[in-house]
Parts: C-alpha cells; structure tokens; sequence
C-alpha cells in the first residue's frame, strides 16, 4: 500500500486487471511516477530477454535482450508501462539500431533523465550477431562525458 496518494498519481497500467497489449509502436503507453530521491546518485537497470520486432526488410521476427540502465532525475519510469512500451515493437519494422536509438529517446523524452544507455543483445541471423547500445547524457552536467566515456567503453561490454 502506498505511504501517500502522490506514489501512484497518474499511473494507469498498474494494477489494471483489463491490460491491454498494443501489437503496433505505442510510446503513449508509458508512465512515470516521482523520484523520491532525486539527490542520490543510483542507476535503475531493466531486463527485457524477449524483445521482439521486425525485421523491415523481410518481415521475419528478431529477437534481443534489452538492457536499460538510467540515472534519475525528478521523474522514472513505470515498469509495467515499460514493458508494454517494448512489446508494443513486436509488429515494428525497424533495424537492430533503429529499435535501440527509438526506445532511448522516447525514455530521453519521457524521463528527461540525468544518464540513460540502451543495449541491445540480438539473436544471430544469418551467422551474424548485432550489439547495438546507445546512450544519453544531461547536457551540460558531468552526466554528459559519462555517456561518451561509456559509449566508448561499451566496445569492451560484447
């Protein structure tokens, strides 16, 4: 039970018995609540192992897992609307790269986080695997050159 009415202002997903499952691109469908603790320094990680989308070329599925990790500021996002977010690509056509740079700049635009990376894990198709990863630092803060540092980084995370 939520300590006050404020937790839980404005989620709709949550608790819902009647969930409804989007098979087209849904950004709408995400929500976010108030960080209780905006002035610490602490990363969120999601894992989504059963990604699905499309491949825009030939229509056939693709499969990943997909790892967010975020640093708060004064909004998060809702697991749940998060994965109906994600599954709402399952009819999507869009490359490896695409799908990854979509999901971090809708949460970009949603959470108006402090850091935010994206990576991708997809499955081998044709004997080749793509890791595509993307991320997001606060312009003008230290969050900034933390997300070109872990971009280059990410090279070593394959």
């Amino acid at each position: 039970m939520p300590r006050d009415g404020k937790e839980t202002e404005g989620l709709t997903l949550l608790g819902n018995k009647s969930t409804e499952y989007r098979d087209d691109y849904a950004p709408e469908v995400l929500e976010t609540f108030v960080n209780k603790h905006p002035e610490n320094e602490y990363m969120v990680t999601f894992n989504c192992p059963e990604f699905t989308s499309l491949c825009p070329i030939t229509g056939q599925p693709d499969f990943a897992k997909i790892i967010i990790n975020y640093i708060p500021a004064e909004r998060m996002v809702e697991s749940k609307s998060l994965k109906l977010y994600l599954f709402s690509f399952r009819n999507r056509g869009d490359f490896h790269e695409d799908c990854v740079n979509i999901i971090m700049k809708d949460l970009v635009k949603l959470m108006q986080p402090k850091y935010l990376e994206v990576k991708g894990i997809f499955t081998p198709r044709g004997g080749i695997s793509i890791y595509p990863f993307a991320n997001y630092g606060m312009k003008g803060t230290k969050y900034e050159s933390m997300a070109e540092k872990r971009l280059f980084d990410s090279l070593d995370m394959r």
